[in-house]
């Protein structure tokens, strides 16, 4: 014989449960997703919540797992998976990851929606493109201007000044095997010198060395603190920190300067491609580029770039012919000789 009042309680205790989330979804607009994926990232973790709390606007039904790291760490998951890939897009690493993942056939081809709108640039020139990118990072020297009237330390203008014997132990900058900051800038040094300048060159700017870092974003971060007077960095951390009151110059060297595309791609092995190619879709929507515009001004839609403030307004000229394919290709031999030469001044890996 069935219960009817404590049936009764249960439902009316079931419906009000109902009600409340309803209700706490209206009030927030927020929506429970249906599907969430799982996404490989190096962007800065400042910017995750952005990019994700702007995406779920538009997509209540799709949340976001995010696994960041820096950029050679991340990659190195992503090719250490291969066999048995976890994430559902590799996003917001450099168009040279993409590209060593790609050569794995870890990538789907997929054009999404705007494609035809991006600096060419900024994009997989194969039709479909296996990746496509939303914005581009560049390296700058971040120069601690009260620092270096302590040391007496000169403004330089040049890579070639920071070989000079006036900065030995004042330099950092990111180690190019964890660090896609590292790697685009050693990458620069290599097409601007040639190779055999280039690696003599790193071998006299090695001896000034202090440190090397395994992020991006750090050897500008110890710059403000005061910790190293001269970082070779980002310039999008550099602009954000001056933007925060920190005493710095960002010096963009007169030989050019190394920079990535910011891609991303479609993990071929995902099971939820309806709602990646939602995600690719709206990465470089004109919503994506405003989240971005917050940041950086190197956007894949030039037409919606706006200035940002503090960001060295000659990026875009001193930037370098950046040759993706050849970085790709020659990335692992790259990455193991500068590892056999510098690694001693690495800073120890986090366990």
């Amino acid at each position: 014989m069935t219960n009817k009042p404590m049936y009764s309680k249960v439902f009316n205790l079931l419906s009000g449960l109902a009600a409340v989330l309803v209700a706490t979804v209206v009030a927030t607009g927020t929506a429970v997703a249906a599907t969430t994926l799982t996404v490989y990232t190096a962007i800065e973790a400042e910017e995750l919540e952005p990019v994700r709390k702007a995406f779920r606007k538009e997509y209540p039904d799709i949340d976001i797992n995010w696994v960041r790291d820096s950029t050679g760490i991340i990659t190195a998951k992503v090719l250490a998976e291969k066999d048995n890939p976890r994430a559902d897009i590799f996003y917001g690493t450099s168009a040279t990851s993409l590209l060593v993942a790609d050569s794995l056939g870890l990538l789907m081809p997929y054009a999404p929606k705007g494609l035809d709108k991006l600096d060419p640039r900024f994009r997989d020139p194969r039709n479909p493109p296996h990746w496509v990118g939303f914005d581009a990072y560049a390296a700058v020297i971040c120069y601690n201007t009260v620092e270096a009237k302590k040391f007496n330390l000169p403004k330089p203008t040049s890579w070639k000044d920071l070989t000079k014997p006036v900065y030995k132990g004042y330099l950092v900058m990111p180690n190019p095997n964890s660090s896609g900051t590292g790697f685009l800038t050693v990458s620069a040094w290599l097409q601007m010198m040639g190779e055999e300048k280039a690696w003599k060159y790193m071998d006299n700017l090695h001896k000034n060395m202090a440190v090397y870092t395994h992020s991006g974003s750090k050897p500008c971060r110890q710059a403000a603190a005061g910790e190293h007077p001269i970082g070779i960095s980002f310039a999008f951390r550099g602009a954000r920190l001056k933007q925060k009151g920190a005493p710095l110059d960002l010096i963009t060297p007169k030989e050019g300067i190394g920079w990535e595309v910011e891609a991303s791609g479609i993990m071929k092995a995902s099971k939820k491609k309806a709602a990646a190619k939602k995600f690719m879709d709206w990465s470089i929507s004109p919503a994506a580029m405003k989240v971005w515009n917050q940041y950086l001004p190197l956007l894949a839609r030039p037409d919606l770039a706006k200035p940002v403030k503090y960001f060295p307004e000659d990026t875009q000229k001193m930037m370098i012919d950046n040759k993706f394919a050849w970085a790709a290709d020659n990335r692992k031999k790259i990455l193991a000789k500068w590892q056999g030469r510098y690694n001693v001044k690495s800073e120890p890996k986090k366990k």
